[in-house]
């Protein structure tokens, strides 16, 4: 069995017994895939420690795309493994990370996998701790009731947006596979469904990057998260957020 759902930001009680029961008669084949926003890698805390050995001892594996809340330094340490035709970085024994480019076959079907998305919540800016006055610029922005702000290297990674060399990665997996596959996990939309969502929201590199891998692709359902909404978009395109669904 394969299941899906969207943006957990490190809180996965919704894989509890009362929320998931369909677990009960899953295996480590079954999958739980989660469309990025995993949020389970973020500060080494005591707690985070707790709720990844609590996942590790589900019945299924856990398998996510990162997102664009994630904390990259921390998410980059993990050994890397080939797993199921693709990369990944192994949090825990049966907590996986699907990384950008990639392909896998799970349960005699193709999904491929890019991870990311450009921040909607920072129009108050990015703070770098370095800087002389930091400390200033953060009180100065409190003091003003402004909180749409993150900070470098602590709750915000530029590692948000794929590396010239993930886009290469993937349109390499692409051509290799003739562009065709049956899933679609990502965490940001094509650029044509994001300006759909929110007025607010902007074209960027990698929505650009999934309209056209939109417009060339063979497949048969995307998947993303990010926008906290649990939505058919169309067809082929399935918004998800807190609601788990069975697609296999």
């Amino acid at each position: 069995m394969v299941f899906i759902t969207g943006d957990c930001h490190g809180n996965f009680r919704r894989f509890g017994h009362r929320y998931f029961p369909e677990q009960e008669t899953m295996d480590r084949d079954d999958y739980v895939i989660i469309c990025g926003d995993f949020g389970g890698v973020w500060g080494d805390t005591p707690e985070e420690t707790y709720w990844l050995d609590w996942l590790e001892e589900r019945s299924f594996t856990t398998l996510f795309t990162d997102g664009n809340h994630e904390n990259f330094e921390r998410l980059n340490t993990f050994p890397v493994h080939t797993w199921h035709g693709g990369c990944v970085h192994y949090v825990r024994p049966h907590v996986l990370h699907l990384m950008r480019g990639q392909r896998y076959e799970i349960g005699g079907r193709f999904f491929f996998t890019m991870g990311g998305a450009k921040s909607h919540d920072i129009e108050d800016g990015i703070l770098d701790p370095e800087a002389p006055d930091f400390c200033d610029q953060y009180a100065a922005l409190k003091h003003a009731g402004k909180c749409r702000f993150r900070v470098l290297g602590r709750s915000w990674w530029p590692e948000e947006l794929p590396s010239d060399g993930e886009y290469v990665t993937a349109l390499d997996t692409l051509e290799r596979t003739a562009w065709k596959v049956d899933y679609v996990v990502t965490h940001c939309a094509p650029t044509g469904i994001a300006l759909s969502m929110s007025r607010h929201n902007e074209a960027d590199a990698l929505s650009d990057f999934l309209e056209m891998l939109d417009q060339r692709m063979e497949y048969k359902t995307w998947f993303f998260g990010h926008f906290h909404d649990n939505r058919a978009i169309d067809q082929k395109h399935i918004l998800l957020w807190e609601q788990i669904v069975q697609i296999l």
